[in-house]
């Protein structure tokens, strides 16, 4: 972002030096860049009277010119056409640099006669691409001797600072004016938004079929323009930043763009056809572009038409057919609000880069929308006269406003220093956020960048100065280092180790995904959450973060299967994005195995059957346990989300908690993702996980044998066909939970002898007596309970 210091100080009241100024600039994180002093540059070159001019004697287009600098008489050999006795221009001594030509001057002879210097042409200053003849400042008449940069207003120091992405409001000059008045360096001056009186009826009005990529979409008729060059300050300022003036009308968009960070176009209102539409583009329409190239359209991109058709690309460029010339009298003033992430996406499809892109993209105020339209009305009738129209408007200024939680004691825990709540207070109104009350505070329209407390104390601490931050020792708490890995990395690292000891193989896979994939795996009515959207994303197929890892997985397992590989146990244990995170993401444990499980074998088939959901679910299982969840305690539910099996999925919970879904991924989406084989799948919510209650909680406990000989039963139930084999061995552990120590499911039956709707479950439990042998009385009272509790829990009958 470049602009110069005098175009600095229209916004911003300061007697700071320009030291003290790029200083501080790069102290709040507004990195200097680069610096040009144009003065100092241009210093060797000032104001020169030629005196009097003879023919060479040695050539015909030659001319022996005697120069008064001001400060003496010297000879120049001059070739200009228009070099004549009395003129004045521009002289360049003997050792100066002459931009336009790339060369140093030296003192020679041309043709016989001594040459100490040149008069310059405008393309040897780099003014324009003149070099028919000298540059002539005759009826200007400035003193001998006034400096060139004086002459032409290139005494103004040229400023380029680098913006990070998230810093939209400092894309023009009043943001950067902002924030250096926070820093101390001066005040804010108060920027002129009065509404401009309408003095007739628009002819154009605006109709917005798509509010998603337009929300707001303002536009005002002016007639009776007239258009030109812009004034000299306003080319100086364009200039001085790398652009080239075209005229007028053009340069106050491009001027309000780097000024105060708000795109706007401009329509030659006689060429439009009929009223203006904002809607989606229909692939395959074309746009004949401002740049002279012709693009052609996709159904993302937010179109500005007309009768005629497309006239302009929202956000990114206008079209030719309707640009405004030197012809043009009536003019159509468009202020609009775009949707960052289309801009984005429709620049990268196009291959455009605009200064309107860059801007869009990144997110401009929505709220100065209005107060821009009276601005850049006011300067077009202050440079082209005309008469403006009431405004018309389409659409509606989009909400933006979000409380966020202000705690001053939060910033030293973060900042590790403390800044008096009363300053903390003050920096961030100063920068425009609003405080509701003393812990709540909402961010300025211009600053989308802000989401949550640590943002705050990056603002804060920015504009407070990283250069007050006090020098601290670190303490030493004890003599032996303490671990730094937190429970978080302690699960992720056990379910890790976990997952690959039962054979699986550990993926790093993108943590971002297609909206296709994304959609898919993300709409989850149960978690209430939502996917997340790139703004910015590296690829338009990459647009969205991950909901789920599961769909990468899934790829890789079909790339596995189509170079031969078509038995795959892949995890992967990373984070997930989701909206309803506190942090916007969550730690999850996910794998997937498709094909069979084992290779071929001499010994039969059960050494290498298909994967089933009862191995994700063994998985599963497995990584919980590493981590330190209760299993025993666990419910199996039929809740897994959309993307599973309906019949061959299930979830793990401890009451509403969900630890775990696995089982069968749905047909439907393994036709989507082209996936021929069945696929199970596995996640694991590694944050759900309960803190152990007791320290070393994860490690597992001592193994203590009883002396005595386990003793077995095997029971059959008639229960109905809705009742899960789970309840039933959950009701069998709770009969009697000293003597009972496991229950394990052999056979499930329905046919000849069972009823229909009824079905026949059969368990085998084993008995575990602590400190004698069981007598019969005993075996028979245990008994009685396991068959009275499953017939009080899940209505089953023992089968006869």
């Amino acid at each position: 972002m470049k602009f110069t210091l005098s175009w600095l100080k229209d916004h911003l009241d300061t007697d700071a030096s320009l030291d003290e100024i790029t200083d501080k600039l790069t102290a709040i994180g507004l990195e200097l860049e680069g610096l040009e002093d144009r003065a100092a540059t241009f210093a060797p070159f000032k104001v020169a009277k030629i005196e009097s001019t003879e023919k060479h004697p040695d050539a015909d287009r030659l001319k022996l010119c005697i120069v008064d600098t001001g400060e003496g008489k010297i000879q120049v050999v001059c070739g200009a056409p228009n070099a004549r006795a009395g003129m004045k221009g521009v002289f360049a001594p003997a050792g100066s640099y002459i931009p336009g030509l790339d060369v140093t001057l030296k003192k020679g002879v041309i043709r016989g006669q001594e040459s100490n210097g040149m008069m310059v042409s405008e393309r040897e200053m780099g003014l324009s691409d003149d070099h028919e003849g000298i540059i002539d400042v005759t009826d200007r008449d400035p003193d001998l001797g006034t400096p060139f940069a004086e002459l032409y207003g290139l005494d103004d120091p040229v400023i380029e600072i680098g913006l990070t992405p998230n810093r939209s409001d400092c894309t023009g000059v009043r943001g950067i004016a902002r924030d250096l008045a926070a820093a101390g360096i001066g005040t804010l001056k108060d920027l002129d938004t009065s509404p401009v009186k309408g003095g007739f009826a628009s002819p154009v009005g605006v109709k917005i079929e798509n509010e998603e990529s337009c929300p707001l979409f303002i536009g005002r008729y002016i007639r009776g323009v007239k258009n030109g060059p812009s004034p000299d300050w306003m080319q100086q300022r364009l200039k001085a930043i790398g652009l080239r003036p075209i005229s007028a009308l053009v340069d106050i968009t491009n001027y309000m763009s780097y000024c105060l960070g708000r795109p706007l176009h401009v329509f030659d209102a006689d060429k439009l056809k009929g009223d203006i539409t904002v809607r989606l583009a229909r692939k395959g329409e074309t746009l004949d572009a401002l740049n002279d190239k012709n693009y052609e359209l996709d159904d993302f991109m937010t179109a500005i038409c007309d009768e005629s058709g497309v006239i302009g690309l929202g956000g990114v460029i206008g079209g030719e057919p309707t640009g405004c010339t030197d012809e043009t009298v009536n003019v159509f003033l468009e202020v609009a609000y775009f949707d960052p992430m289309r801009i984005a996406k429709t620049g990268r499809a196009l291959q455009i880069v605009s200064d309107a892109r860059y801007r869009f993209e990144r997110g401009v105020d929505p709220d100065f929308v209005v107060p821009a339209t009276e601005i850049a009305t006011r300067m077009i009738m202050d440079l082209c006269g005309g008469e403006p129209g009431e405004v018309v408007q389409a659409g509606s200024v989009p909400d933006t406003g979000r409380d966020i939680a202000f705690d001053p004691a939060y910033t030293e825990k973060l900042a590790g220093f403390n800044i008096p709540a009363a300053e903390q207070k003050a920096i961030l109104e100063t920068l425009g956020f609003t405080f509701k009350d003393d812990r709540t505070v909402q961010p300025p329209s211009w600053r989308g960048d802000i989401e949550g407390r640590a943002d705050l104390v990056e603002e804060v601490v920015r504009i407070h100065g990283y250069h007050n931050m006090p020098a601290v020792s670190l303490p030493k708490i004890s003599s032996v280092t303490h671990s730094a890995e937190t429970p978080s990395l302690t699960r992720a690292r056990l379910a890790r180790s976990t997952l690959a000891g039962r054979g699986m193989n550990e993926c790093v896979t993108w943590s971002f995904m297609g909206a296709e994939f994304a959609e898919m795996f993300g709409t989850n009515e149960r978690q209430n959450a939502a996917t997340l959207k790139i703004m910015n994303p590296i690829n338009a197929t990459l647009d969205q973060m991950r909901p789920s890892i599961l769909p990468n997985l899934i790829e890789a397992t079909g790339k596995n299967r189509d170079k031969g590989f078509p038995d795959s146990a892949l995890f992967e244990v990373g984070p997930v994005f989701l909206s309803n995170k506190p942090d916007g993401q969550a730690l999850i444990a996910a794998g997937v195995r498709s094909g069979h499980k084992g290779g071929k074998h001499w010994s039969g088939e059960e050494a290498s059957r298909k994967v089933d959901a009862f191995d994700v679910k063994a998985d599963a299982i497995a990584a919980l346990a590493a981590c330190g969840a209760p299993v025993q305690n666990l419910l199996v539910t039929r809740d897994a989300p959309d993307w599973y099996h309906p019949g061959r999925s299930a979830a793990l919970r401890l009451g509403a908690n969900v630890l775990a879904y696995f089982g069968e991924l749905h047909p439907a989406v393994q036709a989507q993702m082209d996936i021929r084989e069945t696929i199970c799948v596995f996640e694991v919510f590694l944050d759900n996980i309960p803190q152990p209650k007791k320290k070393g909680g994860t490690a597992k406990k001592l193994l203590t044998l009883s002396p005595l000989q386990p003793v077995e039963r095997d029971f059959a139930f008639i229960v109905d066909d809705a009742v899960d084999a789970e309840s039933l061995v959950r009701a069998a552990m709770g009969a009697d939970k000293n003597l009972v120590s496991r229950v394990d499911i052999f056979d499930v039956y329905q046919g000849k002898g069972v009823d229909p709707g009824k079905k026949s479950i059969a368990i085998n439990v084993v008995l575990q007596p602590g400190e004698q042998t069981l007598t019969d009385a005993e075996l028979e009272s245990v008994t009685g309970k396991i068959v009275n509790m499953i017939a009080e829990k899940t209505g089953g009958q023992l089968r006869g």
